[in-house]
């Protein structure tokens, strides 16, 4: 089992940029593979990113390339969301997400974490 906590999130002006975090607890976060989830308001949760435990990303939206970078250090049990040129519409609760065998687009991940605010004034 793997408790999931994100944090970094905040308010930021368009063009601007965020790190958002989520701590892992466990000694196997380095199995896991990792996805990164968000839910703007009046819409549904969405897959943005993931990366399974070798490395290997995956992609959903369209809108984010470019501009997001998912990366994990499996020493410090930490995933990462770089979020550059930050747009308004990507102002959503953020939520990190871990299961042990399926990844990315139509996975039910198995944990979860609490989410973190992302706001992008215009």
């Amino acid at each position: 089992q793997v408790q999931l906590v994100e944090s970094g999130g905040g308010l930021v002006q368009a063009g601007g940029s965020l790190r958002l975090s989520c701590a892992a607890s466990g000694r196997t976060f380095g199995t896991y593979n990792m996805g990164w989830f968000r839910q703007a308001p009046g819409k549904e949760r969405e897959f943005v990113v993931g990366i399974r435990w070798s490395g290997g990303i995956t992609y959903l939206v369209d809108s984010v390339k470019g501009r997001f970078t998912i990366s994990r250090d499996n020493a410090k049990n930490t995933l990462y969301l770089q979020m550059n040129s930050l747009k308004p519409e990507d102002t959503a609760v953020y939520y990190c997400a871990a299961d042990p065998d399926c990844s990315g687009y139509g996975c039910l991940y198995d944990y979860w974490g609490q989410g973190t605010q992302v706001t992008v004034s215009s």
